[in-house]
């Protein structure tokens, strides 16, 4: 028999790490897992019942566009949203959040009028609605299903369409206010006109991209009358970007004040801006060429022309708007394609001539060269024909930024047509007295709106400053009809369209939806209508029978449907704020181009009809760019897709990369930032799961220890300290939607104040201690309380890891974790952690340098080979008062003594070491 020893298996006697939660996280296959639970639960409206009676949170989702899958810029929005939702949950606040789908509008029905091909042309509006209606539908499930795949959590089943019958009359009883408050009217007004879709479209539906046009100064002819006297000229000199604009020539506009020169060009004495005289003329070689006589302005205004090549005498006017710097100081004014023209012309008398039909061609009042012509073959013809007549002095080619359809991507034109318009200067009464729409919201946005970032606020005053009235009508089938009514054939006067009426058709699309437009007839529609009791009825209305009316068939522009949701949706279910019922919301969030979008196209309705605000509070984010800063874009071939980002990295990568975005600017996007997010999420992972795996033998009935006075000096009461703070600095964080400084906060908590400090200092104590020993049970208490905290903080940003991690430490039978509150760790502030920890360390930073320094020296691998002398007294602490065996353990070596008054590292190679944990 052999006296050998048997060999010890040290291992069994530690208390080896043991949980349920994994480290590999196979987040695609256990994502899906979680969200199958939480459809069983209905997390939704059990955190809403969990809520009941407490503070309301009010937040409002913008409705995206029913066309097409998720973008990145649906991530970035959708994501950022539900962080607000969670973290205002777990803050303990009651906010219901109702998703929204954009479901109307040109992009659809061009899509559908593309797929049906020559067949829409023997179709009634009513069959291109139901076509439009099913291709939304199909896009509405397809992005619902991928905004669940992200993780969001909403009310789902109860989403706000703009296109149901309810919404829909949400949006006429607005229309209805404004109508009574007299904000609305229909007028031949310069609109930019979309030639391609053939309909009015608002700024919001604009993007301006450069394009190649042509630029032409033309001489007009002075008629005879203002040649003669003193005039001592007989031409003028004027410039356009448009040269198809100038058969629609009105008048030439100058301003009173500047200082205007005769010049000598050729056998005519023509007149031009002296400012800018030189740089024109040296165009075509007339350097150095000195003016014959100047004066002001203010001697050529109401002097006459003849138009080049139109049977027309024009007249020379006054306009504030004329500068000098370009052109010729002598603007072309075509009151029919432009808006200062336009409003030159009212000024002044003038016609508001138009002589572009809505497909962009000449019609039969143009010369017959360009009758039937399109406008942009009609620039060389212009051109051409200025040429021939001896009235073009320059022409050249140039790059501008122009506007286009933002859907078509085609270019605009400002064309005159009949269109319907809310007035932002109309004065109305209001809550705070006669005032405008436009007044009114300038004033919220300077005054009393919370913009996040701030330079929001000046961005919104400046485009409420400069915005025209508001272009409501657009000339598509899909879209909600502008319920105004026309006299039948024979009887003259104004549209029917008053409160009264508005509001029986309002009545009327909540029962049948708005297609009941195109199928009922006019008194069907209008059947609780009475015209002899409505004061504002036009009188002929009174004289015939309502079925002899015409419906209208111009549809509201989208940003009117969506900018009345606070009615249709918020007002309309009773989740505005407070008790007044005004459809106010505490937030809007959407990207920075809703300032001049949803935000701007919110504010005005409901200061219209209410006197206030639809939000308090306005937070926007920037736009997806490539790594190189460039716009992405399919054609580019510099996007990524969201669906194949799921499938490779998770949800709560994707959402954890969000979290580290500073989204006030536009953001650069490359598949290696979601693998560094990647990186981090799985630190965090193993971070947490070393915290979980230390508790399989902790009861949190039966082994709470308490810190006392005695233990204020601990490592364990300095950990929560730490935790203290990072609670109260992160739910700050997302109280102010800085949901990247609470990322950051988490990130370093789990990366260096857990890993490379606390669990480094506690590790021996939990693997090594008898396994009931107070100094094991303290430690495990503190990364309990570490762990009930932090994985709640973790839930709004990685709701599935932060579940399944709560239910690792609390059973599968606990209370979902979306379900709790922010932990209270206002009884953890009762523990006392000294107030020399801090210096404490500081000075750490120091002993971990001097011992790099010795281990390096002496070629040591192992730091458990080395101790510390440390002076008792050091700057802003007592080490005395310190357990040196969490000095020890905080710096990862064996042993640390404190005497003396001069910091020593000690080699302990030369002492015996312990088996089990290896310690000298």
């Amino acid at each position: 028999m052999s006296d050998t020893p048997k060999k010890v298996n040290f291992k069994a006697t530690l208390n080896l790490p043991k949980t349920a939660f994994p480290m590999k996280a196979n987040l695609v296959q256990n994502e899906q897992q979680s969200t199958k639970r939480w459809d069983k639960l209905d997390l939704y409206n059990a955190i809403r019942k969990e809520r009941a009676g407490s503070p309301k949170f009010v937040f409002h989702d913008g409705p995206p566009y029913a066309n097409g899958a998720i973008h990145l810029g649906h991530l970035l929005n959708k994501v950022l949203k539900d962080f607000v939702v969670r973290t205002q949950t777990l803050a303990g606040k009651d906010c219901a959040y109702i998703p929204g789908w954009d479901c109307h509008g040109l992009p659809i029905e061009h899509k559908v009028m593309q797929d049906l091909g020559d067949k829409a042309r023997q179709m009634q509006p009513i069959q291109i609605r139901r076509k439009c209606k099913t291709y939304a539908e199909k896009f509405v499930k397809q992005q619902m299903g991928q905004m669940k795949q992200l993780l969001t959590i909403a009310d789902y089943d109860n989403p706000y369409l703009t296109m149901d019958p309810g919404f829909e009359q949400g949006v006429i009883e607005v229309f209805s206010a404004l109508v009574e408050k007299g904000l609305v009217f229909r007028q031949l007004k310069p609109v930019h006109w979309s030639i391609d879709n053939q309909t009015a479209l608002a700024e919001a539906e604009l993007e301006y991209e450069d394009r190649e046009d042509t630029s032409v100064f033309v001489i007009f002819d002075l008629t005879d009358d203002a040649k003669g006297g003193e005039s001592r000229f007989d031409s003028i000199m004027i410039w356009t970007t448009t040269p198809w604009t100038l058969p629609a020539n009105i008048a030439v506009a100058v301003h009173e004040r500047y200082e205007y020169g005769v010049y000598q060009i050729g056998d005519r004495k023509v007149v031009l801006a002296t400012e800018l005289a030189e740089k024109v003329l040296a165009k075509e070689g007339f350097d150095d060429l000195q003016p014959i006589k100047t004066f002001k302005g203010s001697e050529l205004i109401g002097l006459t022309y003849q138009h080049p090549f139109v049977n027309h005498t024009g007249k020379i006017v006054h306009a504030e708007y004329v500068t000098l710097e370009d052109g010729t100081g002598m603007v072309h004014t075509a009151p029919g394609h432009g808006v200062e023209d336009y409003q030159t012309g009212l000024r002044e008398g003038l016609p508001i001539y138009c002589p572009v039909q809505g497909d962009g061609t000449f019609d039969d009042t143009a010369p017959d060269w360009l009758t039937g012509k399109s406008i942009w073959d009609g620039n060389p013809l212009v051109v051409d024909h200025l040429i021939a007549s001896g009235h073009l002095f320059h022409t050249h080619k140039f790059m501008h930024s122009y506007p286009h359809d933002w859907r078509g991507k085609t270019p605009v034109i400002f064309r005159a047509t009949e269109q319907w318009f809310i007035g932002v200067d109309k004065d109305f009464s209001s809550p705070a007295g006669q005032s405008t729409m436009r007044k009114l919201a300038m004033d919220y946005a300077a005054n009393k709106i919370r913009f996040i970032p701030e330079w929001g606020r000046n961005r919104m005053r400046g485009m409420l400053e400069s915005r025209p009235d508001w272009c409501i009508s657009r000339q598509r089938s899909w879209g909600l009809p502008i319920p105004a009514f026309y006299p039948p054939e024979g009887t003259e006067g104004a549209p029917l369209l008053t409160a009264a009426s508005v509001k029986a058709v309002a009545e009327c699309f909540g029962q049948h939806g708005s297609d009941s437009w195109f199928v009922a007839t006019p008194d069907q529609i209008l059947a609780t209508y009475d015209a002899a009791s409505d004061p504002d009825a036009p009188a002929w209305v009174k004289d015939v029978e309502l079925f002899q009316l015409h419906k209208a068939r111009d549809t509201f522009d989208v940003w009117f449907e969506s900018g009345s949701s606070w009615n249709a949706c918020m007002r309309k279910r009773g989740l505005d704020k407070g008790d007044a019922g005004d459809g106010v919301t505490d937030l809007y969030l959407e990207g920075s181009d809703q300032h001049r979008g949803w935000f701007q196209h919110s504010l005005l309705p409901a200061i219209g009809v209410t006197g206030k605000p639809a939000f308090e509070s306005v937070l926007t984010h920037g736009f997806m760019v490539d790594k190189d800063g460039k716009k992405m874009s399919k054609s580019l071939g510099n996007t990524l897709d969201v669906a194949d980002l799921l499938k490779e990295f998770g949800a709560d990568v994707c959402r954890w990369w969000v979290s580290r975005l500073n989204v006030e600017n536009d953001i650069k996007v490359d598949h290696a930032f979601f693998k560094l997010a990647g990186e981090e999420y799985r630190k965090i992972r193993n971070t947490i799961r070393f915290l979980l795996s230390n508790l399989s033998d902790f009861d949190k009935e039966t082994d709470k220890v308490k810190l006392t006075d005695k233990e204020a000096t601990s490592i364990d009461a300095w950990a929560i300290g730490q935790l203290i703070k990072l609670s109260d600095k992160v739910t700050d964080c997302y109280a102010n939607f800085n949901f990247r400084g609470a990322s950051e906060l988490l990130y370093n908590f789990c990366n260096d104040t857990l890993s490379a400090e606390y669990l480094v200092a506690v590790k021996d104590r939990l693997y090594c201690d008898a396994p009931g020993s107070l100094r094991r049970k303290r430690a495990q208490a503190t990364v309990y309380r570490i762990s009930t905290v932090l994985i709640r903080l973790l839930a709004p940003i990685m709701p599935h890891t932060a579940d399944e991690a709560w239910r690792a430490l609390e059973g599968d039978d606990a209370k979902c974790v979306h379900l709790m509150t922010f932990q209270d760790t206002s009884c953890m502030k009762q523990i006392p952690v000294s107030d020399q920890w801090d210096a404490v360390m500081k000075q750490r930073d120091g002993w971990m340098r001097e011992l790099e320094k010795f281990r390096q020296a002496n070629d040591l691998d192992n730091p458990l080979d080395l101790g510390l002398v440390l002076p008792a007294r050091t700057e802003g602490a007592d080490l005395s008062a310190f357990d040196p065996t969490d000095l020890a353990d905080m710096c990862g070596i064996s042993k640390v003594t404190v005497e003396g008054d001069t910091l020593q590292v000690i080699d302990l190679r030369d002492q015996p070491r312990c088996d089990r944990s290896w310690k000298r």
